[in-house]
């Protein structure tokens, strides 16, 4: 892939993977008393394999002057096939995590093994590693189709899509090493936060230049989602992480904030990275394989629009919600609720907008794997936001917080919505990436599809009976006024649900397996296609149909 690059893209690639390995030795040398310095390793070793991929392919002949004329599509496969490496490998962790509580003994009695180190690798695993390299790579895609023109350059999507995971293997790795800043969603140290910085405004600089030199005059929907997607997701981060580190020589920061303020800016923060990492990019990518597999247009364009800003809106006032009953001022939480609850609105808009597009199609849905995977997707994405708004009034918070029955129902939103469009989308997307006939096999989408949906039911019924069960016990008093139940009976009572959400998460790794095994195979085995020109044909909007290089 790297014998795409043209000769001045190759050097500029060396120049900048050189770079990461001076900074990596740097951090090894500098931190070699702390843990930064073994981190400093990692990224001095991950820049030097790809310094030497790329050295590999520095004299190579150049490539020809029509690459400008198909989409580049390198990144995009690398993408979809770390996505599936990621979901497999935090979903496995996450089945570990899940066997943990239910029988301790599970940690082998090692620092590095217990819950509170490998549960961050799992979330961040599956949001960051699985979600974030599936919403890249499917936004490459997109971008260029629906504007019709061809990235900029073949340099900046490689350093965003590689970048994104050295953050991601420098997050995991320091979890296990006890580097973290105890933020939900938000658990890397202030280097790992800065490198992130500067891939992500690499990413919002790549996409705007795409969209800038479009040959389609109209911005898709979906690219709007994706551009909140980054835009918020970037001031989020960058607020959420301001800290002052001990030492730049170690790992240990300190956060700006403090106090209620810092929970405060902690659930601005975290709450939104649910809306806008979470909802906001996966709806883009709802927004444009679910129509397209469906061969239905959207049943409401406007609608979508306008979904598109109550959600922008909405959903930046939620994050309070996670503070009722705490020293937050009970005005911040009640706003917290009221925005809530006000999101149904254009969430059920967006996913009511994706069911009405299959009126006329659902025999299709039948018969079709891959487009129910997403069907599926769009009604879990809307029950998970009734949930949410729901449990984001204050006497049902006052019943819920602090239980299973949140758990319950952020697994609902990751399991039923997030992973399984990303699923549907990467089945749809494949077969055309790679100029594959079909999916290798149709039987393995199936049983995937239902092993998937009965590991989440499985997982989510039995956190919200888990949840209301600790949350009423909590809340049982005798006739003295004491407590009827103490922790140990809640944990005795929880046992069989913690079971069963581990069956459940078992259930949905052998699918996800599954579904890696089809990728693969499909991508080795699969006769070529005879592909029609990628580019639509010229219309009366604009000309070219296709780009001119830069």
């Amino acid at each position: 892939m790297m014998s795409n690059l043209t000769g001045a893209e190759r050097t500029s690639a060396m120049l900048i993977s050189g770079m990461g390995v001076v900074i990596g030795l740097t951090m090894a040398i500098v931190g070699r008393n702390d843990v930064m310095g073994a981190q400093g390793w990692i990224v001095l070793a991950f820049s030097a394999v790809v310094f030497f991929m790329v050295a590999n392919a520095l004299y190579h002949p150049e490539p020809t002057e029509d690459r400008t004329t198909s989409y580049y599509d390198d990144p995009t496969k690398v993408g979809i096939v770390l996505a599936l490496v990621w979901a497999v490998v935090a979903m496995g962790i996450g089945v570990w995590v899940a066997a943990q509580l239910a029988w301790p003994g599970l940690r082998f009695d090692a620092a590095w093994s217990s819950f509170g180190r490998i549960r961050p690798v799992h979330t961040s695993g599956v949001i960051f590693g699985f979600g974030g390299n599936a919403l890249i790579a499917t936004s490459y895609h997109i971008m260029q189709r629906t504007s019709r023109a061809r990235m900029p350059d073949q340099v900046t999507p490689w350093f965003v899509l590689l970048g994104f995971n050295l953050f991601c293997i420098i997050a995991a790795s320091g979890y296990l090493m006890g580097v973290t800043q105890s933020k939900e969603y938000a658990e890397p140290e202030w280097y790992a936060d800065i490198w992130l910085v500067v891939v992500w405004v690499a990413y919002f600089v790549l996409y705007i230049r795409t969209l800038a030199r479009r040959n389609e005059p109209h911005i898709y929907v979906a690219n709007w989602y994706y551009l909140a997607f980054i835009l918020v997701v970037a001031v989020l981060h960058i607020v959420n992480n301001l800290a002052i580190p001990a030492s730049l020589a170690g790992a240990k920061s300190y956060s700006a904030f403090s106090g209620v303020q810092d929970a405060m800016t902690q659930w601005w923060y975290g709450h939104n990275a649910v809306a806008f990492f979470l909802t906001s990019g996966f709806l883009g990518m709802l927004y444009y394989f679910l129509p397209k597999r469906a061969d239905r247009p959207i049943y409401s364009y406007r609608l979508s629009i306008l979904s598109f800003w109550g959600i922008t809106f909405f959903y930046i006032w939620a994050g309070s919600h996670h503070l009722h009953y705490t020293a937050l001022p009970h005005w911040v939480q009640t706003l917290g609720m009221t925005f809530s609850v006000m999101l149904l609105i254009p969430s059920w808009a967006s996913a009511g907008n994706a069911l009405m597009t299959l009126n006329g199609a659902w025999h299709k849905v039948r018969d079709d794997a891959t487009l129910r995977f997403m069907m599926v997707a769009a009604v879990f994405y809307g029950l998970s936001t009734f949930e949410g708004s729901f449990m984001a009034i204050r006497p049902v918070n006052a019943l819920s917080h602090y239980t299973d029955w949140t758990i319950g129902h952020v697994h609902a939103g990751a399991m039923g919505w997030v992973a399984l469009i990303t699923f549907g989308s990467i089945y749809a997307l494949t077969p055309v990436l790679w100029h594959r006939e079909r999916m290798y096999s149709a039987k393995a989408v199936e049983w995937h599809f239902w092993l998937a949906l009965a590991g989440t039911v499985i997982y989510v019924f039995a956190m919200w009976n888990s949840g209301i069960t600790q949350g009423l016990m909590w809340r049982t008093y005798t006739e003295s006024g004491t407590l009827r139940f103490s922790f140990t009976d809640t944990l005795i009572a929880m046992h069989p649900y913690y079971i069963a959400r581990a069956l459940g998460g078992l259930v949905f790794l052998i699918g996800a397996c599954i579904g890696f095994w089809n990728v693969i195979m499909t991508i080795r085995r699969v006769p070529n296609l005879n592909p029609e020109l990628d580019y639509p044909k010229s219309s009366k909007a604009t000309e070219p149909a296709v780009p001119v290089a830069e």
